[in-house]
């Protein structure tokens, strides 16, 4: 490997630390946050039942934490674009990106060594994982796009959305080293998980999703499917596996 490729790609997921003392309502606000993806202030407000200013205080308070981060809807029309919030990876201390990452890289290594084909069996194992994480982190069909951004982010990910052409840079990867060790495998795994969630909430998996592992310097780079495109057709409610 040449030294100019380890400036490419993202950096490693940080262990994740605890919360720093936040009131209770202040915790009901990150909550929200990190349920809803990227959200708005009246949003979250009309949720809670709080006053916008009040919400608009704590999300300032954990944007200084590191716990939330903002960034400014494109416009639309004529007034200034909304800020929208997302929580960060700090903000889940739960274990569920390391438990995700000793199990994947389990998989990475026993896929590289014993199957006959490792790319299709990364993805569909990435698929099976993406279909549980979606039913257990409650991922929505009125917004797949946020959905997969909540879930990326709840992985240790760190998703920055440049928007439908930009695509999604992965500033994190809770695999890195293996990532660099099985790039074929580990990358596989991460695309199906994609693949997977939005088919459990019946949204568009055709043309456009595609992952480009070390795209560039500091990030991966992910592209979910036009939303144009019909998602799996759902028979009797379920959608087809």
């Amino acid at each position: 490997m040449e030294n100019s490729d380890l400036l490419l790609g993202p950096r490693p997921t940080p262990a994740a630390a605890s919360l720093p003392a936040l009131s209770p309502q202040r915790i009901t606000v990150l909550d929200d946050v990190r349920a809803h993806g990227a959200t708005r202030i009246n949003d979250i407000a009309e949720r809670l039942g709080l006053h916008p200013n009040t919400v608009r205080e704590h999300l300032d308070a954990l944007v200084a934490d590191g716990l939330a981060e903002t960034t400014t809807e494109p416009a639309r029309g004529r007034g200034r674009p909304a800020k929208v919030f997302r929580s960060t990876p700090a903000a889940d201390p739960s274990p569920a990106s390391r438990e995700y990452a000793g199990l994947a890289i389990a998989l990475a290594g026993h896929l590289a060594r014993t199957s006959l084909d490792p790319v299709t069996d990364a993805r569909a194992a990435g698929r099976d994982w993406g279909h549980e994480l979606a039913r257990e982190s409650g991922c929505s069909p009125d917004d797949p796009h946020g959905s997969v951004l909540a879930l990326l982010t709840r992985l240790g990910f760190d998703p920055h959305d440049a928007g439908r052409a930009g695509g999604i840079a992965l500033r994190q990867c809770p695999l890195l080293d293996a990532a660099r060790r099985y790039p074929t495998v580990v990358c596989q795994v991460h695309l199906g998980i994609v693949e997977g969630a939005l088919e459990e909430i019946g949204a568009a998996t055709g043309p456009g999703l595609d992952l480009l592992p070390f795209a560039e310097p500091g990030a991966c780079r992910l592209f979910l499917p036009d939303p144009a495109f019909p998602g799996p057709a759902l028979l009797d409610g379920r959608v087809p596996r």
